[in-house]
């Protein structure tokens, strides 16, 4: 067997082969994640494209764009749809805890009812609150009264339990949790104000447009990769380090673990041994004396 054959061998102990599956186990797993953060950045882009082409193309009429029941599609996202009809004030319902730069405050969504009988629900925008909240539809702006046109961002409905209405407020919007709680049928969805005319006297803040940036997964895939790609190197760095010496040399210079200081008990022993062992050389150097005198007077 060649030297540098035998000098791999370390290889094959049973440290280093879990060490060796510890590494590969970390690098694929950095390899899936890395993966998923890249494909989420592809489904972003795809979702960022679709949204610029709707926002791009003329309102839509609502009956052709939206149905009863049936929550638009992630093709339909941010298309802008129009609807004619007269807001519901009675059915409005407050999504709480909604802020805009750190401020606290409320969504407004109202009803549109339209000629087909179903309505539109449309999220007319933000009001500031006190910290306590608001959940009386009193005391937010009215909408305008009569007959309103609108056009309006289509979105679509949340889930879960923060879209449960509760004395007609959420906190969340979703047209199947509003229509059984107002009583009227309504289009899936819900749409995001853009314009209402006539104007109401006192009009309330828009929602913000979508975000449309790739977000922060490139640099995530790419940061997985890189930690898998440096698990894999420094498992080699390490095994380098074993077969040129280097490894062996380090650990021989590392200073020698300190004694620890003796305990108190074991000082006071330590001195008593000392002055025992000083005591008994005096008495044998006493006795070889006392020999020595009677030897010297027998002669």
């Amino acid at each position: 067997m060649s030297p540098r054959v035998s000098s791999l061998r370390f290889l094959l102990s049973r440290r280093w082969l879990l060490l060796l599956v510890s590494v590969l186990l970390l690098a694929y797993a950095c390899l899936l994640l890395g993966r998923w953060q890249w494909h989420r950045l592809e489904d972003k882009k795809s979702g960022n494209a679709i949204i610029r082409t709707n926002q791009k193309a003329a309102p839509t009429p609502v009956d052709q764009m939206l149905r009863h029941g049936v929550d638009p599609p992630s093709s339909e996202l941010y298309a802008v749809v129009s609807a004619t009809g007269t807001y519901d004030a009675s059915k409005t319902v407050i999504v709480r805890y909604q802020t805009r730069n750190g401020n606290a405050g409320v969504d407004v969504v109202v009803p549109l009812v339209t000629s087909s009988g179903k309505a539109l629900l449309v999220d007319r925008g933000w009001v500031a609150t006190s910290n306590q909240g608001l959940t009386d539809a009193s005391q937010v702006p009215a909408p305008p009264s009569g007959t309103v046109q609108v056009t309006g961002w289509v979105r679509q409905d949340a889930s879960g339990g923060a879209a449960e209405v509760v004395n007609a407020s959420a906190r969340a919007i979703s047209s199947a949790q509003i229509e059984p709680a107002i009583g009227i049928p309504l289009y899936g969805g819900f749409v995001q104000l853009l314009s209402e005319n006539p104007k109401p006297s006192t009009p309330l803040t828009r929602a913000d447009p979508p975000d449309l940036s790739n977000g922060p997964h490139f640099f995530y895939a790419l940061q997985w990769w890189f930690f898998g790609i440096l698990a894999l190197f420094g498992y080699g760095y390490l095994a380098w380090e074993e077969v040129t010496g280097r490894a062996e040399l380090r650990r021989a210079q590392q200073p020698a673990k300190k004694r620890p200081p003796p305990a108190a008990g074991d000082s006071e022993s330590a001195e008593r041994a000392t002055v025992d062992g000083e005591q008994g050389s005096g008495h044998e150097r006493r006795g070889g004396a006392q020999q020595e005198r009677r030897g010297t007077a027998e002669l």
